[in-house]
């Protein structure tokens, strides 16, 4: 019985870190490089994505009506930009 309970904790031992690190995150794989005024001004919020985890670029996903995302280069300044007025429009209301 001692042997039976050994072999499950050692099973379970060697489970756990591969489902951790199994997880799924909803990440940016690649960047838009340009985007029209038409669709910036739809664009609602944004989040910050780091490079840890599951993600292995930086980036911003901004959100449009309806869920839609797209993901842009922090480096670049027209994400800055749309970022800025993003802040802006949301404190203004």
């Amino acid at each position: 019985m001692k042997i039976h309970a050994l072999f499950l904790i050692l099973l379970l031992a060697c489970l756990y870190p591969s489902l951790a690190q199994g997880t799924y995150e909803n990440c940016c794989l690649s960047y838009v490089k340009k985007l029209k005024k038409s669709i910036q001004r739809r664009t609602k919020s944004y989040r910050i994505q780091e490079m840890d985890g599951g993600c292995n670029i930086s980036a911003i996903v901004f959100r449009l009506r309806k869920s839609r995302t797209f993901c842009g280069d922090p480096k670049q300044q027209w994400v800055k930009d749309l970022m800025k007025n993003i802040r802006h429009e949301t404190v203004s209301y």
